[in-house]
């Protein structure tokens, strides 16, 4: 009989140690769920030339989907536990989820706190088949990761969402369980004391991912739990106050749920991620827009060109 998955504070860090303790970095191995038609583990090249593999969770298809979602997963980072949510995940839909560089099956070993260097390691993610599409999802810690790899303009990429961001504010159990982390850090197995290392030098770091969403051009999305205690609401919405964005970011409040949304019903998952994806207008339509903002332009122009002759003339 396959074993359920760990949840809750406790479960996850007896979970962690046990794992480590038995040289297994999944806490309940993939295969023992779902068969690697449904749900498979693969490895992958950093990117950067740092020489690092990475180990990621995928959903197999024959052929290209239209619409490929990528999630960079928070701090500690396991893609086992969007295990649930990959398997529902739709046939014209395909997903990749990675164990950051430092966790998991995931090289290096050692804690890798530049997040420039962890998004550089990351974009072979990105990489996206002729024609399809591409959503980022970054959770909690990935966020800010997940946001600097979008400012690089990857090709096909449609819209950026910040699932649950962790933004440098810890909420109430976040700080307790970094600052017990802090005094336990050499005998907690690395997983935990990478993720610890990590929440608590994020702050200094946050300036690169302000400075990445103002160069984003795809529309960004926000979604955030009410009853998140790991990271604050309110740090969401000041972050949708602040930043300064080429497009509006979207946000979204999801009432009742708490930090882990991927720890929910997964079809209620991939319903906020669905609402992401843009939807393609009519032809005629995007024609008609198309014209109205050659117009509008010629118009500027023209206007621009008729204020410079008045001036010259007088």
């Amino acid at each position: 009989m396959a074993r359920k998955r760990p949840k809750g504070v406790l479960e996850l860090g007896w979970a962690c140690i046990e794992s480590a303790a038995q040289g297994r970095f999944e806490h309940v191995p993939t295969a023992e769920l779902y068969p690697d038609t449904v749900v498979q583990r693969i490895s992958l090249t950093a990117g950067g030339d740092h020489g690092w593999t990475l180990s990621a969770l995928t959903t197999p298809r024959d052929r290209p989907a239209p619409w490929k979602i990528v999630v960079v997963t928070g701090a500690p980072s396991w893609a086992e536990y969007w295990a649930p949510v990959l398997a529902e995940l739709p046939a014209d839909r395909e997903m990749i989820v990675v164990d950051r560089p430092g966790f998991a099956g995931s090289e290096p070993v050692e804690y890798v706190g530049d997040i420039r260097i962890q998004a550089e390691a990351l974009m072979p993610l990105l990489s996206v088949a002729p024609g399809q599409r591409l959503l980022l999802v970054g959770q909690s810690y990935g966020a800010a990761i997940s946001s600097l790899m979008a400012a690089r303009r990857p090709k096909g990429l449609a819209g950026l969402v910040l699932l649950s961001g962790y933004l440098g504010d810890p909420g109430p159990t976040a700080r307790i369980l970094v600052r017990l982390g802090q005094k336990v850090l050499r005998i907690i197995p690395r997983d935990l004391r990478n993720a610890v290392l990590e929440v608590a030098g994020q702050p200094g770091q946050l300036v690169h991912m302000r400075q990445a969403l103002e160069r984003i051009g795809v529309p960004i999305h926000v979604i955030h739990g009410d009853q998140d205690d790991f990271a604050p609401i309110e740090s969401a919405e000041r972050l949708v106050r602040e930043v300064r964005t080429l497009k509006p970011m979207r946000f979204r409040k999801v009432a009742g749920a708490n930090h882990f949304l991927n720890d929910g019903p997964p079809r209620d998952l991939l319903n906020e991620l669905e609402a992401c994806l843009p939807v393609r207008a009519p032809l005629h339509e995007t024609l008609a827009e198309r014209l109205n903002d050659a117009v509008v332009a010629a118009g500027e122009l023209w206007r621009g060109l008729f204020r410079r002759k008045v001036a010259a003339g007088s």
